[in-house]
């Protein structure tokens, strides 16, 4: 005898699975397309810092150049600061060399072509009252030296 059995009801499919919380591989890619990102950004920024550096500091010399037109003694020291200020990027220690230690320095990261005599005379025209200085062979000399020092790749930051 068939005997009639349970009352069966029909088959349902379960919902379909939820897209949060995501699965570990999603969590892997999102974590390496950050680490990507930043990554990427930072190369970008290093990449970037020399030429900031260099507008600053070619801004910077042409403050000074505006500024101190007439007053040969206070041009004479903003440049060399700023020269050693940019120096102490490659060297640290080139902001406190004195004399020819700090003319060795500015000859040795000018490399070539650039006209470091008119660099050599900025220490006697900061301590040399009324001396006269040719503003237009430093500024041009001192812009030439910046580019090789500022734009030269491998330096600290």
């Amino acid at each position: 005898m068939n005997t009639p059995g349970p009352v069966l009801r029909d088959i349902h499919l379960p919902p379909d699975p939820s897209w949060w919380p995501l699965a570990p591989g999603w969590w892997v890619l999102a974590a390496l397309l950050l680490i990507a990102l930043g990554a990427g950004a930072a190369w970008l920024w290093r990449r970037r810092l020399p030429r900031r550096r260099w507008r600053q500091a070619s801004c910077e010399l042409d403050r000074l150049l505006d500024g101190h037109a007439d007053d040969a003694a206070a041009f004479a020291a903003g440049v060399s600061q700023l020269l050693r200020r940019a120096a102490r990027l490659r060297e640290p220690d080139a902001a406190v060399r004195h004399g020819e230690d700090w003319h060795a320095t500015l000859r040795r990261l000018a490399g070539g072509g650039v006209d470091v005599r008119a660099l050599l005379d900025l220490d006697d025209v900061m301590y040399r009252c009324g001396a006269e200085l040719d503003t237009a062979r430093v500024t041009a000399a001192a812009r030439q030296w910046l580019r090789r020092v500022l734009l030269r790749g491998g330096g600290r930051a």
